[in-house]
Parts: C-alpha cells; sequence; structure tokens
C-alpha cells in the first residue's frame, strides 16, 4: 500500500522523498477499512493512466466504487479524514523541528554565549593577576577556537533544517492541494 500512495501523491517533481515517505506511511497506517478515498483515488488515477478526462475519470470511479457501498458523503468525509492525518502528521513534524531547532542550534548559541562571557571574565582576571597570563590566553584560545568554528556549526544544522523543512511543507502542501482539488471535484462532478 505504501508504494501505491507514493505513487499517487509523490509522483511530483521536486518533492522530498523523506517527506513524501512519511507522509504516505501515515496515510497508510490511518488507512480506514473498506472502500474509501484512498481506494478511489487509486482507482481514479488508473482511470486517469487511460488518458480518460478528469471528469469522466471522477465518474467512472464514483460509479464503480458507488457498487462497493462508497457514497458521496462518504468519499468526502474519508478524504476529510486523510486531510486530518495530514494536519496532525504537520503538527508532529513541527513539534519534532522544535526539538532538532532547541538541541542543534539554541543550545549552540547558548553554548556560545556562555563561552563569549568566559572570554571576558578571563580578560579581566589577566588584568588582574599578570602571573596567571599564560594560562588564561591558552584558555581563551580554545574558547575562542569553539567560537569560531561553532558559527559554521549552527547555520549548517540550521540550513539542513530549514532545507528539510521546506521540503516537507513543499510535499504537504503538494498532496493537501490534491486532495482539496479532489474534494472540489468530487463535489462537483458527483
Amino acid at each position: 500500500m505504501q508504494k501505491d500512495l507514493k505513487a499517487l501523491f509523490g509522483a511530483h517533481h521536486g518533492l522530498d522523498d523523506r517527506s513524501i515517505d512519511a507522509l504516505t506511511q501515515a496515510l497508510a497506517r490511518e488507512n480506514l477499512p473498506g472502500f474509501d478515498y484512498i481506494e478511489f483515488k487509486q482507482a481514479l488515477g488508473r482511470l486517469q493512466e487511460l488518458d480518460m478526462d478528469e471528469p469522466t475519470a471522477l465518474r467512472s470511479a464514483f460509479a464503480t466504487a458507488s457498487t462497493m457501498g462508497l457514497t458521496k458523503e462518504k468519499l468526502l468525509k474519508t478524504a476529510a479524514h486523510y486531510d486530518k492525518v495530514l494536519k496532525s502528521e504537520q503538527a508532529q513534524f513541527q513539534q519534532s523541528l522544535n526539538r532538532q531547532m532547541e538541541q542543534r542550534v539554541q543550545a549552540k548559541q547558548q553554548e556560545v554565549e556562555k563561552m563569549k562571557q568566559q572570554v571576558v571574565e578571563y580578560r579581566h582576571q589577566i588584568q588582574e593577576f599578570q602571573q596567571k597570563i599564560q594560562k588564561l590566553e591558552e584558555r581563551i584560545q580554545q574558547a575562542q577556537h569553539t567560537i569560531d568554528h561553532a558559527a559554521e556549526h549552527i547555520e549548517d544544522a540550521k540550513t539542513r533544517l530549514l532545507s528539510t523543512k521546506a521540503s516537507f511543507d513543499q510535499a504537504l502542501q503538494s498532496i493537501t492541494n490534491e486532495i482539496q482539488r479532489d474534494i472540489e471535484n468530487i463535489s462537483s462532478y458527483l
């Protein structure tokens, strides 16, 4: 089922495979029993592969599905269910992203700020205690090394997380738009 869903919703160019996998796995996990929106969408996809125009494909798929007890109301209700599943995945993704940002970016920034404060304290100690200059200079160099490289690591982590978010958002928007379009078409043509 996962591969079928990936083909249904993930066949669009430029979408992130990891995001598509996560979203389609959620749809598969929450697949309702019986013939519903997902099975209707699969049947519709097969008809469209035959170069059938969309309204005719929608009507044909629905005509077949209605023999299995699918009603327009159930179709719309189950499409809304899957839209809700995606929104839940989006919320979970956002929570995870926030945790990762906190762990990988904000914690590093706090560490850098703490080290910057240490550097200032060390410089004051140097002025007050000339005999400790050598040891404190070594500590400053170590802290400065960490500070110098932390900006690169922070920016890299931030860039990767934002790229992952953009890929996820693009995949989510694409699938959500398609479901919404299907809901509109179902409402219009059936």
